[in-house]
Formats: structure tokens, sequence, C-alpha cells
């Protein structure tokens, strides 16, 4: 069964274009909520119950309401959560024993965007099965239970302070941040209320941007996705280092005191490359994105490493399968399955800054083995449905362009789960053919989508 509204993380769209409007979003409660009272094994008069967070767009009010009436017509009790990082919505649905968790946001993209994403009771995405699970429900006539039968609706008030103890505990208890002067960029996100809390609480003096969301700038030329915002904040202030989120603050990227910004191939080789000292790890999971000279120097540690598709969630299923701790993507999602359940751009930030602290070194030095191949990424707008896969003309460039590279490089395409974008990537050990290549495939790309 093909997949018709789940991508790679979750259901996005343009907010009042299908599927993200009020009446899908009724439908998607309702269709999620008869799924897991199908697939829970509940006690006898027992209901199950699911908490809902979001980020800090404006769309979320109206599509947070949508969900819950949906939740309670499936006779499903709702937890309202508010403003919180999407990994805050995996820990509290562990944390409370409910039976999923649901995040309203659509992470890095712009404002007029948003989203619906899953966790399970475990605090993982979804797998597969469910999600397909949930697109036949919604097929289905929706119905609704007697009024006895319908769900009941709460929020909950300790939400943020349950969370901010939560990522403190990650941080271990013998270290703190004393004497550290840290620029923090939040993206006028998420984790605009919990993220300055967790490091003013752990000792570090802050610069903070990025805190001051109204509902339309979340993203805007901040966090994660804007690098430069919290470069010129550190070169600004003085500050020791530089930390951005996304706007639902499961991606980090973080900057020096010099200004060199480290994506998250070089934050997760700094957490890696701590935890081999330590006796702490056993492999490490990266994507197709991640850059050979990340692969390279991953063996050069002595630990094995394999690659997921682009994904959290398949970064995650691999982890599991191969029984490792570490695993991300260069786009700076993070996943420390020691500390988390789940990618946490603010867990992971401080695991980096852990790992400074113990070896005594800083963000410069715990890199300066790391030695990237150019790389470059091109994304193409493509009509939904082009079936690029099977298009001879980019079969032949892509064909072109690996014999060129032979055993010094390598070519990706793939789409975007969340856009309608082919990405087109190039890597090699020469930066002049990387880009050459790289812009002629997405020429060709662009001719045969047009």
């Amino acid at each position: 069964m093909s997949r018709r509204y789940f991508g790679t993380d979750g259901v996005r769209g343009c907010v009042g274009d299908a599927p993200i409007t009020p009446d899908f979003c009724l439908r998607l409660g309702y269709a999620a909520g008869k799924t897991l009272v199908a697939r829970e094994h509940l006690r006898p008069g027992e209901r199950p119950a699911v908490i809902i967070g979001k980020d800090t767009r404006i769309s979320g009010y109206m599509l947070e309401s949508a969900l819950e009436a949906g939740f309670s017509a499936a006779g499903v009790d709702v937890f309202l959560a508010g403003p919180l990082p999407t990994p805050a919505i995996a820990y509290l649905t562990r944390a409370l024993r409910l039976q999923a968790g649901v995040v309203i946001s659509a992470s890095h993209n712009p404002f007029e965007d948003n989203g619906i994403k899953f966790f399970s009771a475990a605090g993982t995405k979804l797998p597969d099965s469910v999600e397909l699970e949930i697109e036949a429900r919604l097929d289905e006539p929706m119905g609704c239970e007697h009024s006895a039968g319908l769900g009941k609706a709460q929020r909950i008030d300790d939400a943020r302070g349950r969370y901010v103890e939560f990522c403190k505990n990650t941080f271990p208890n013998e270290l703190d941040l004393r004497g550290l002067k840290i620029a923090l960029d939040c993206a006028h996100g998420a984790a605009y209320m919990v993220a300055p809390k967790v490091f003013h609480e752990l000792g570090a003096e802050l610069v903070l941007v990025g805190v001051e969301p109204n509902g339309l700038n979340i993203n805007d030329k901040v966090g994660a996705t804007s690098p430069q915002s919290i470069r010129d904040a550190v070169l600004k202030s003085g500050a020791d280092l530089g930390i951005a989120l996304d706007g639902d603050g499961d991606r980090i990227i973080m900057v020096d005191g010099k200004g060199g910004i480290y994506d998250g191939d070089k934050l997760l080789y700094v957490i890696a490359k701590a935890a081999v000292v330590q006796g702490n790890a056993n492999g490490v999971v990266g994507t197709l994105m991640s850059n050979l000279g990340f692969e390279h120097a991953v063996a050069r540690l002595g630990l094995p490493f394999a690659r997921a598709k682009v994904g959290d969630r398949y970064v995650l299923e691999m982890m599991h399968a191969n029984g490792w701790k570490l695993g991300g993507e260069n786009s700076g999602h993070i996943i420390c399955l020691d500390r988390h359940s789940t990618g946490d751009g603010i867990i992971a930030g401080l695991q980096v800054l852990a790992a400074l602290c113990q070896q005594n070194s800083t963000l410069d030095e715990m890199c300066a083995d790391l030695v990237f191949y150019p790389q470059k990424l091109v994304n193409v707008p493509i009509k939904p449905g082009f079936a690029w896969s099977d298009n001879d003309s980019i079969k032949a460039a892509v064909d072109a362009a690996t014999q060129e590279l032979a055993d010094t490089g390598r070519v990706l395409l793939r789409p975007s789960g969340t856009e309608p974008l082919l990405r087109v990537m190039v890597e090699g050990s020469d930066g002049e053919q990387v880009e050459r290549l790289a812009h002629g495939l997405a020429e060709v790309v662009k001719a045969a989508a047009n």
C-alpha cells in the first residue's frame, strides 16, 4: 500500500491546502484515535490517552483544536502541552504512560507550513505499518462515540518544567557550564521557553536570539537553518560558543568562538570521539547524506559505520537493528539512545558540551582530524509524482557523473520528504569537479521535469 499523506516526518504541507486543513486534521485525529483503540490492550473501562504539543506557528491553535475534537470523538483522552520541542513530547508520552504523542509542527519550514507527526507509547516515531493503518481509516466514514464515551481534554501545567529537568539530567552531575558564555538561538520556535532554562540552570551565561515568537517569524533568518544568525551573535558578543536549534527543537548546529560552523556530522563526531575515550561507543549510524570524510573518521576511531535512508526515523530504526547508541544526520538531527528515545537538539548540545568539558578541549581541536570531502547539494523543484528515477536522460547523466568520479566520490539523487524538491548531491575529492557535476545534473533534472 502506497502512502498518500505521511512523508518521512508525518503529514506536512502549506496551511489551508490539503491535507493541512481543519477538516482533514479532525478526521486524522479520529482515525488515529480509532487505530490506537484497536491496537492497544486496555483494561475494561480504560480509555486510551494522547498528548498534543506544538511549535509557535499561528496555525497551531487551529490544528490543535481540530485534532483534539477528532480524538475526543474517537473516545481518546487528550493532554495539551502547548508549545514544546518535538522531543519533549516524545519524553512526556513515555513519562505519562500514554498511548501516543502528537506534535503539530513543520520543523524547519517557514510559518506558512505546518504538519502533524506521531510518537508511539515508547517515544519513537510510528512505524510505517501503523501510519498506513491510520491512512486506511481516513477512507472510512467518521463517526462519534456516545456522550459517555467521549474523550476528555486537559492542559498539563508542569510540562515545561518536567522536560527541563529531564534534559538537565542527561548532563553529567559532576560537571557544570559555569564560566561559559553561550549564544543560544531558538529560531522563535518551540524551544524558546525551555532551552534557555536548561543552559542557564546548568550555569552558562547566555546571549539569547530567536526567543520572541509572534506566530509568523519561526525560522525566519534565525535558527539551525540560518547559521549566519548565531555566528553573528557569537562574534558580536564574544561568546565562547553558539548553539542554534530549529523550529521544533530536534536539530542543532553549533558555532565556535572564532565563527566556525559545526553541522550534525561534526557534532556527532565529537560525541562519538568522547564516547570512545570513555569506552561507551559501539557504532555510529549516518545517512546517505553523511560526508565521506565523516565515515572515514569514524572508521579511524575503530567504530563500525552504517548509512540509513535520509530521515531521523530511518536512522533510529538502523540504530535499534544494530544495537548502537549514536546516530544522526548532517542536518543536525542527532540521536543519543543512552539519553533519549529520539533526536533532541538540546540534549545533543549538552552531550557536545560534556565532551568538551571532559576532554578539556574545543570544537576545533576535537574535529582537527575530521576532513570533509567537498559536497554540493542542489534542490530542484519538481511536480508531485514526477517519475524522476525512470527518466532516461536523468539516469544517463547520473551514470556519466558516477563514471567520471570513479572511486573518488559519489552521486545521490533523492526526493525531499517534506517539499516538492529533488535533492541532487555530488561529493568528491575535487571541489571544482563536484560543483560542475552537481549543477550539470541539476540542469538535466530541470529540463526533464518541465
